[in-house]
């Protein structure tokens, strides 16, 4: 099995086992509870495709700006917090590996949250041509993530293949997880290198946020 396979196997198995512990985060920090708000300041409409969508932080929010949300995730543990936290008519989860999963149809919007620091990059190309081919013309990819800040929050393994961090789930299992920290002029550089227009831009001192555009997206 690659490597990346590997990493990405074991993430799943750490985001599944901690599940249950995922909100912690936004109940413990501000600054993090305060950010599925922003998504008033995004350009967000119409139909919206939500990557990873976890627990359901953000879909409220999505769902509360965009005509349908399909928000999709491979954990069935996130999943059913997520289907409690947001019971929306106009929302639909999809069980599936972002990494397998073709949509049947195109949106207006793409929009994940701390998501891409979790896409090796050797997978970053593959990423975002999925990414192009489920957005309708005229259609937007709009992300969250950790910046630079956060990786001292995280604890890295030295001279791996893939970028990666140590995480603990609540039974003190140790997991090995994917995590790159993409400051906001390099991930733009990368976008613009396969063709993207885009605007990435911190977003208070510990995140960043981005708007990207296809290649002939109209």
């Amino acid at each position: 099995m690659a490597d990346d396979d590997v990493r990405l196997t074991e993430q799943i198995a750490y985001y599944r086992a901690h599940a249950a512990a995922y909100d912690r985060a936004y109940t413990e920090r501000e600054d993090l509870r305060r950010l599925p708000a922003t998504v008033g300041d995004l350009p967000i409409r119409g139909d919206v495709l939500e990557l990873a969508c976890g627990t359901g932080q953000w879909t409220g929010a999505l769902a509360a700006r965009a005509r349908s949300v399909t928000a999709v995730d491979v954990a069935t543990e996130t999943l059913d917090i997520a289907r409690v936290r947001v019971s929306s008519p106009h929302v639909r989860f999809v069980r599936a590996d972002v990494f397998a999963w073709q949509p049947s149809r195109r949106y207006d919007t793409v929009f994940f949250a701390f998501w891409l620091s979790h896409v090796p990059p050797s997978r970053l190309a593959a990423f975002w041509h999925t990414v192009a081919m489920a957005l309708s013309p005229g259609g937007k990819a709009v992300f969250v993530d950790d910046g630079p800040a956060e990786a001292a929050h995280e604890t890295f393994l030295a001279r791996q293949p893939v970028p990666t961090v140590v995480r603990q789930a609540d039974d003190g299992r140790r997991y090995r997880v994917v995590k790159l920290f993409h400051s906001p002029a390099r991930l733009t550089r990368d976008l613009t290198s396969m063709g993207w227009s885009a605007d990435v831009r911190p977003l208070g001192k510990s995140f960043i946020r981005g708007v990207a555009e296809p290649p002939g997206n109209s």
